[in-house]
């Protein structure tokens, strides 16, 4: 693994992260493939659209096909028919966020029952480290403690407690040739925990180290605040990568700070529910305004969607419950927050990344502000 520094601007870099499938430049963001592939785009799709790294889900993975059955059939690349990088989580944000499910944690594991048969299951790092060798991604996840906002400090004292340990211990069991393991660092937004459970993943000199257990429900300045600082404290010759967020200006920011790598269902979801990322602000395409309007989704875009149809097209798919209208809108929201990030990256490579950053923002706000007029 090697993470070059290409160039700096403020607390942000741009740099490589190099895998067995291939470098990512970065910062980067990951196309969420939950259960081996990301919805309703094709791997060479993805390719076109600038994709050079896909996240996988162990948990879901896990329970099915199951990592025996996509080990037995080549590995997740083969699987999936997806040649670049793989990153797995490690199934403990699913575990922890589906609460109803979730029945003991001790400092050996977390049991839990499986949703899909209602089955109990016990998950230790080195099931964690196992699962995602089987799979065989290019980046693995440690099994960390993820607890929701607010709960009381002592909660998340322990839970900053077991991190560091499942990390210690997932980093002496075995891993696919050539698998990269990045540990993540929790605490939410408490100072002491946070930095505590940063310098205590950092010093396991890990290949990359994660700032998570943010996004899930604090106030946006708090995680904004807490993820510079953060950064500040982990290896700069190590990707920094922050779990779960996808939109614009939340991306935009995190960069800012100095995140390398974000993964996030946003664009995919987003297109489900019938809505396009442009710099115009998000588009609901179900309203009635946009019945007879011929102008791309956005203007400055060369998506498919955007090179070929209107406005008034997607909303007819989508409004008919079309297949395609979901796709076009997966694969326009996907090019938007690519392009959005190659567009940092350069302005990295330029040292203009505050002034990409100001301008950027500025752009979404006055878009956002002339469609609610």
């Amino acid at each position: 693994m090697s993470f070059e520094v290409v160039a700096t601007d403020g607390a942000a870099r741009a740099g490589v992260l190099a895998t067995a499938h291939g470098d990512v430049p970065t910062p980067a963001f990951m196309p969420v493939g939950t259960k081996a592939t990301v919805k309703s785009v094709d791997p060479d799709e993805l390719r076109a659209l600038g994709a050079s790294i896909v996240l996988g889900n162990t948990y879901h993975l896990h329970f099915r096909p199951g990592e025996d059955v996509i080990a037995e059939l080549g590995g997740l690349h083969a699987f999936m028919g997806w040649e670049g990088p793989i990153l797995t989580d490690s199934g403990g944000f699913q575990v922890f966020s589906l609460r109803d499910t979730l029945l003991a944690v001790d400092d050996e594991a977390v049991t839990f029952r499986s949703v899909y048969d209602g089955e109990a299951e016990r998950l230790t790092p080195e099931d964690a480290a196992a699962i995602q060798a089987a799979l065989g991604s290019d980046v693995a996840m440690c099994l960390d403690v993820v607890l929701p906002p607010s709960v009381p400090r002592a909660e998340l004292e322990v839970a900053v407690r077991r991190t560091t340990e499942w990390a210690r211990r997932q980093r002496a069991a075995p891993r696919a040739p050539g698998q990269l393991l990045f540990g993540i660092a929790q605490g939410a937004v408490d100072p002491e925990l946070r930095r505590r459970s940063t310098e205590e993943i950092a010093e396991l000199d890990l290949d990359g180290n994660a700032i998570g257990g943010l996004a899930i429900g604090e106030r946006r300045d708090e995680m904004f605040e807490t993820t510079a600082w953060v950064a500040e404290l982990l290896p700069a010759d190590k990707p920094r990568y922050f779990m779960g967020i996808g939109d614009p200006e939340g991306i935009i920011e995190v960069i800012a700070r100095g995140v390398d790598m974000f993964d996030c269902v946003l664009p995919t979801r987003t297109a489900r529910t019938g809505s396009a990322l442009t710099w115009e602000g998000r588009l609901n395409l179900r309203n009635a305004r946009f019945a007879r309007d011929s102008r791309p989704l956005d203007e400055s875009c060369t998506c498919p969607a955007c090179s070929r149809f209107s406005r008034a097209y997607v909303r007819h798919l989508v409004n008919q419950q079309e297949l395609l209208g979901h796709r076009l809108l997966s694969l326009h929201n996907l090019r938007f927050l690519i392009d959005l990030t190659a567009g940092a990256r350069a302005a990295i490579e330029r040292g203009e990344l505050a002034s990409f950053r100001a301008d950027a923002l500025d752009r979404l706000a006055a878009g956002s502000a002339t469609k609610g007029a």
